[in-house]
């Protein structure tokens, strides 16, 4: 795509879908001009040329957790032995993060009525995941869900504390936030900002820091808001951003 004077702004591989932006700040128009384009794209070649092990919309909320409990699931007499001794095995934190992911998966869900795509458990190269990403109307969002029933949190501006204990929860989304963004905008050819949500599920209170901006707290009952942000992002740049999003490559090389 060029300017009238010859100036080369973007080009699009239609049979790839890869859009690369050369001009920023003609990202609007190109995003005008090639709009019927990308919503094709996005809807049909680039989803039909993903192979199913590299889709992840099929993922299901805590499908990592799920599968590290299989994989390191404790014999029958060590977990009696536990259960007897009183002691917590590793594996019932996992059960407990997999119940608050998909209680939070769940109220994600209901936000496609208005626009909203969804996945979850996305796989990174260290063997970890992000929890949830979401994209729709009111912009991209990775979602580090923490199911603690009947804590008392407190959420500082690098921190959090629960029981005396600090965790490093906020650093962590802000990170995951980072390496999303950078992932999808190498994906897509144009800037992606991902913001961070941190989701608390379960919990008897649940204190923020006012100076807290940067990443979201909430608990699980107020996802039903996003509903109502707006961004400006048109359904063709969602359709779009969630094409890349959904291709586990884009994660693998980010």
């Amino acid at each position: 795509m060029n300017r009238p004077d010859g100036e080369k702004v973007a080009w699009l591989d239609r049979r790839t879908g890869y859009l690369k932006l050369l001009v920023e700040e003609q990202r609007d128009a190109v995003l005008d001009v090639l709009a019927p384009y990308l919503t094709a794209l996005s809807e049909s070649a680039v989803h039909q040329e993903l192979h199913a092990e590299d889709d992840l919309a099929g993922n299901r909320p805590g499908d990592a957790l799920r599968k590290k409990m299989d994989e390191l699931a404790p014999g029958f007499w060590r977990w009696a032995l536990a259960r007897l001794s009183g002691r917590r095995l590793e594996a019932d934190s996992w059960r407990a993060g997999l119940a608050g992911e998909r209680r939070v998966g769940a109220e994600l869900e209901r936000l496609t009525r208005r626009g909203w795509r969804v996945l979850h458990s996305i796989p990174l190269t260290d063997d970890v995941d992000i929890d949830h990403v979401v994209v729709g109307p009111g912009g991209a969002f990775c979602f580090n869900t923490k199911c603690l029933r009947g804590a008392r949190v407190w959420v500082g501006d690098d921190s959090v504390r629960v029981g005396g204990r600090s965790y490093p929860y906020v650093r962590k989304s802000r990170a995951e936030a980072r390496r999303a963004s950078a992932a999808l905008t190498n994906a897509c050819g144009f800037p992606v900002e991902v913001q961070p949500v941190l989701a608390f599920v379960a919990v008897a209170e649940l204190r923020v820091v006012p100076s807290l901006r940067d990443v979201r707290v909430l608990r699980e009952r107020d996802i039903a808001a996003f509903k109502h942000l707006r961004a400006g992002w048109r359904p063709d740049e969602v359709e779009w951003v969630y094409a890349a999003a959904r291709d586990r490559r884009t994660w693998v090389r980010s």
